[in-house]
């Protein structure tokens, strides 16, 4: 009977366990895992990620500033190059003209012949012939000497007369500028077109100071009124413009250019920026004139006329004006 008891005791005993474990959450259905097989001879390590770098600010790149946009002058304009002095300048541009007479003109000289294509450089060169005021300036300063004076012929606004080429040529020097060669002369008076006059191929009185009714000359041409007896104000008349803007490219006072003079020159002129002689030719150490004055006949008012003086001579007919190199 003792053994009985003691078998009843454990069978009970057996079922309250087995309920007390059921009651437990998460323990049912448990299974164990089983751990990887290990290979003989080799060491497992644990698998690792990379580690991305700490992010870092992206490194500033300096662009460099867009290149500044070329602004080419206009024609017609009006300019004031950097550390020029004196009066404004027009801008003629680079390319071929035909320079010297051309058989359609009323009558040409020896030394405006053969007529010839030239390549100029652009270039600046006034628009008005240099004044008396602006002369003054330069012989305040001691850089240049006084001009020789006439009756009538003095005025801030008129064109500085009395001044031989030496006197030019001292006064552009002091202006940043240079006289201008004669081929940029005749291109920046008649354009590319050829034209006789800078203003066309008909000669017209109201467009030009010339010797009209009020020259006492004996070639005044006494059925034209130009207003004035002598010099007039510079840029007096705007329709004889040249065709790139330049006043009294003909009449008022003729220019002096650097060149010297030589009526053979035309025959071996070089093509591209011809600058005259090296020297005074012998038996001509002239300086070339362009241009007619207040005195002058329409013929010699032509773009291509070539005229020629002592670079001393001082006279009431002449003048000058500058140009310059871009």
């Amino acid at each position: 009977m003792r053994l009985t008891a003691k078998i009843i005791c454990l069978v009970i005993g057996y079922f309250l366990l087995c309920a007390s474990v059921e009651k437990e959450p998460g323990l049912k259905n448990i299974k164990k895992s089983k751990p990887p097989a290990k290979k003989s001879g080799t060491v497992q390590k644990k698998s690792q990620q990379p580690i991305p770098p700490p992010e870092q600010e992206p490194a500033l790149v300096e662009v460099p500033p867009p290149p500044p946009l070329e602004v080419k002058p206009e024609i017609g304009r009006e300019y004031h190059p950097s550390g020029a002095k004196g009066g404004v300048m027009v801008y003629v541009p680079a390319g071929e003209f035909w320079m010297g007479c051309s058989s359609n003109e009323i009558k040409c000289s020896d030394g405006e012949w053969p007529q010839h294509k030239v390549y100029i450089d652009a270039f600046y060169i006034d628009k008005y012939k240099v004044t008396q005021g602006e002369y003054d300036q330069c012989v305040s300063t001691g850089e240049c000497r006084s001009n020789q004076k006439y009756d009538g012929f003095t005025g801030d606004r008129q064109p500085v007369v009395g001044v031989d080429w030496n006197d030019a040529n001292s006064y552009c020097t002091w202006a940043g500028k240079r006289l201008p060669t004669e081929a940029e002369w005749e291109k920046a008076a008649r354009g590319t077109d050829g034209r006789i006059y800078p203003w066309g191929n008909e000669f017209d009185g109201r467009k030009v100071n010339f010797c009209d009714k009020h020259c006492s000359k004996d070639w005044s041409l006494k059925r034209v009124d130009d207003g004035y007896s002598k010099t007039a104000p510079v840029g007096s008349y705007p329709s004889g413009a040249s065709p790139y803007g330049a006043m009294d490219m003909a009449g008022n006072v003729w220019d002096w250019v650097n060149d010297w003079y030589d009526g053979r020159y035309y025959s071996s002129s070089p093509e591209r920026n011809p600058k005259g002689p090296e020297g005074p030719v012998s038996g001509y150490p002239y300086r070339v004139l362009r241009g007619g004055s207040w005195s002058s006949f329409p013929e010699l008012l032509r773009s291509s006329h070539r005229a020629w003086d002592s670079p001393v001579t001082r006279k009431d007919g002449i003048g000058f004006r500058c140009s310059r190199t871009p």
